[in-house]
């Protein structure tokens, strides 16, 4: 496992070993034991699987309560994936961190608990899996504004993104409610 420390300590790109041939390729997405000698021990509870059409931006989101730890990978397509640090006791709080993922590279992202996530769909389409230490909690989930200029997040976008509602209508860093 190949593994990138970002400008935010804490948040890791990792490449896995793909070994390839005429038929295609396999890799370990996730072996335990490789993850804990990279310092990642936590315990992951459900894996998720999003498909967003080129333009989609969803995010930025994190659970208060039950905050989620999120190994984040793409299986189809291309993205720009984004960490917020909203930890208030850490040095990164409100810096922010994006690199692109996208299926042939097999990169992966770890964004720990105590962050904002989300991304911007590159390509025609991706398909966005990824595994949370944390279970979803609907009442526990909030959204931090994408384009809040606190945070200057350099979005590699080509006119207005897709957003939900929701993600549109998120809290600026400023009024947002963020971990201690």
């Amino acid at each position: 496992m190949k593994v990138e420390r970002t400008a935010i300590a804490d948040v890791l790109v990792l490449e896995p070993k793909a070994f390839g041939d005429e038929r295609g390729f396999f890799m370990e997405t996730w072996n335990e034991r490789v993850f804990e000698k990279i310092g990642i021990k936590e315990k992951f509870v459900q894996d998720n699987h999003s498909l967003s059409a080129k333009n989609v931006l969803r995010g930025l989101h994190y659970q208060l309560r039950q905050a989620q730890g999120k190994l984040v990978r793409v299986t189809a397509g291309e993205i720009w994936d984004v960490a917020v640090d909203l930890r208030r006791r850490s040095a990164s709080f409100g810096r922010w961190v994006g690199t692109r993922l996208d299926a042939a590279s097999h990169r992966m992202i770890w964004v720990p608990a105590g962050f904002a996530h989300g991304f911007l769909v590159l390509s025609e389409r991706a398909d966005v899996h990824y595994k949370t230490t944390d279970y979803y909690a609907p009442g526990d989930e909030r959204t931090l504004l994408w384009n809040d200029p606190e945070l200057g997040i350099a979005w590699p976008l080509a006119g207005e993104p897709v957003m939900s509602d929701k993600d549109r209508r998120g809290t600026p860093l400023a009024g947002a409610e963020t971990y201690a």
